[in-house]
C-alpha cells in the first residue's frame, strides 16, 4: 500500500460531495471522488425540487431528524459564505379534512422535540391569510423551510473539494471492487485504483456498490419515480410558497404539494411510482436486469401487499392527469387542470427491507475497509453537511492513521 493511494468517494452526487469535502478537510492522504456521469449531481440531487427541509416530519432522536436539522444550518452557513441563493420563504403543511387534526398535532410535537423554530398552528382563516388560494381545516406554518437550487450547492462543495487538494473524476464508472493486502481496490473502466478506504455514496447503485464489497446490505434499493407539474406562469401566483398536505405517517412520501423554486416556478408533485429501471425517468425507460433484481427480491412482494392499494392509487395519478389535480384540488380548489404543464421527474433511491418495509432513516453501514451510506432520500439535500461529517466520522473511526491528529 502506498502512500499516496487516496480515500475514493464512490458518487458525486450532494452526499458524496459532501463527505469528500469533510474528508478532504482533515485527512492527511488524498482524497478522490469518482462519478459515473459526464458531471456532478446528474441524478437525485441534479432532480431535486430544492427546497431546504426544516426536520419537522422525522421522529425525534432518528438521523433523519438530528442530520436534518443540523444539515439545514450548516447549509445555510454554506451558502451565505459562497453567495448561493437561498431563500426562507417557509411551508404551509394543511389539513383538508377532520382526520388529519391529530397528525397535525403529531407534527407539532415533533417540531418542539427537533427545536425548529417558530412552528405555529393556524386556522382556516390564519392559513388563507399566508396562501389566499388554500382550503383547509387549519394548518402548521413552518418559517424554517426554504428553497435553493441544490446543483449550484453542489458545485459550490465540488469547488471547495478541489481548494483543498481533492480530486473529482467524472466520467469514471465503477464497475466493481477487490480487496488487497492492506488496501481495496476499485475496478473502473480506466482500470485499477488503490484506495485506503471507500465510501460508497453511489445513491441509486448503494446496495449493488455494497454487494462488491463482499456484505449483504440490510436493504436493497427499489427506486421510485416522482413526476412534477408546473403551474403555467400566468397561474404562479396561485401559490405563493410552499404548500404541503399533512402526510401519511405510514409512509416516507409527503404528497403531492406545492412547491415554488429558487427560479421562480411553480411545481406541483411528486407523485411516486416504481421505476422500470434505477434511472427510470419515465415509463418508456426500463433495464431488466433492474426490473428481475427488484422481482426477486424477497422484500418486493411483501411491499406490495403492504402498500398494494396505495401504489396503485399513485400509479392511476400518473397515468390519468385529472386524478394528479384533483388530489391538488384538496388544497387548492380553484385550480384547473389547463393551468398545468408537464414538468420534470427524478427517481427516488428508496431502500426496502426483506419483509418489505421502507426504511424511514438514514441507514449507514460499514464493511471491512468501507463505509456505505445505503439509504439517504429526502431530507439527503438539506443534511448534506451534516451526513457529509457523519460520515467522515465513521472513516476517522475506522482509519484514524489516515487523518491528521487536529481538525
Amino acid at each position: 500500500m502506498a502512500e499516496n493511494d487516496p480515500i475514493v468517494v464512490i458518487g458525486g452526487g450532494i452526499v458524496g460531495l459532501a463527505s469528500a469535502l469533510a474528508i478532504v478537510q482533515r485527512s492527511s492522504v488524498p482524497v478522490v471522488v469518482l462519478e459515473k456521469e459526464p458531471d456532478i449531481a446528474q441524478h437525485q440531487t441534479g432532480h431535486n425540487s430544492g427546497v431546504i427541509h426544516s426536520g419537522i416530519y422525522y421522529r425525534p432522536g432518528s438521523l433523519k431528524a438530528q442530520l436534518c436539522v443540523e444539515g439545514r444550518r450548516r447549509l445555510v452557513e454554506f451558502c451565505d459564505a459562497h453567495r448561493i441563493p437561498y431563500e426562507l420563504c417557509g411551508k404551509l403543511i394543511v389539513a383538508t379534512r377532520d382526520s388529519d387534526r391529530p397528525r397535525l398535532a403529531e407534527l407539532e410535537r415533533r417540531a418542539s422535540a427537533n427545536a425548529i423554530p417558530g412552528v405555529r398552528r393556524l386556522s382556516p382563516a390564519e392559513v388563507q391569510e399566508v396562501e389566499p388560494h388554500v382550503r383547509s381545516v387549519g394548518g402548521l406554518h413552518v418559517p424554517a423551510t426554504g428553497i435553493v437550487d441544490y446543483l449550484a450547492v453542489s458545485r459550490g462543495y465540488a469547488q471547495e473539494v478541489a481548494a483543498h487538494g481533492g480530486e473529482i473524476r467524472t466520467g469514471t464508472e465503477v464497475t466493481d471492487l477487490r480487496s488487497g493486502n492492506g488496501y481495496a481496490g476499485v475496478l473502473t473502466a480506466s482500470g485499477l485504483l488503490r484506495a485506503r478506504a471507500v465510501v460508497n455514496c453511489a445513491g441509486l447503485y448503494s446496495d449493488r456498490v455494497a454487494r462488491w464489497s463482499g456484505i449483504e446490505p440490510p436493504a436493497r434499493i427499489v427506486p421510485f419515480r416522482g413526476e412534477y407539474y408546473l403551474l403555467r406562469p400566468d397561474r404562479r401566483s396561485m401559490v405563493r410558497g410552499l404548500v404541503y398536505p399533512t402526510p401519511d405517517p405510514e409512509l416516507p412520501f409527503l404528497g403531492v404539494h406545492f412547491t415554488r423554486t429558487i427560479h421562480g416556478e411553480v411545481e406541483a408533485g411528486p407523485n411516486a411510482v416504481p421505476a422500470l429501471s434505477r434511472e427510470g425517468y419515465s415509463w418508456r425507460e426500463f433495464r431488466w436486469r433492474d426490473i428481475a433484481e427488484n422481482l426477486i427480491y424477497p422484500g418486493t412482494p411483501r411491499l406490495l401487499r403492504r402498500y398494494g392499494r396505495t401504489e396503485i392509487a399513485e400509479i392511476h395519478r400518473s397515468l390519468d392527469r385529472g386524478a394528479f389535480v384533483r388530489d391538488l384540488q384538496r388544497m387548492v380548489p380553484d385550480l384547473r387542470e389547463a393551468d398545468l404543464v408537464p414538468g420534470g421527474s427524478g427517481v427516488r433511491a428508496q431502500a426496502v427491507t426483506p419483509d418489505g418495509r421502507l426504511v424511514d432513516d438514514f441507514l449507514i453501514a460499514d464493511s471491512p475497509g468501507m463505509v456505505h451510506v445505503l439509504n439517504a432520500p429526502s431530507p439527503a439535500a438539506t443534511a448534506s453537511l451534516a451526513i457529509g461529517e457523519y460520515v467522515c466520522n465513521l472513516v476517522r473511526q475506522r482509519f484514524p492513521d489516515l487523518f491528521r491528529v487536529a481538525g
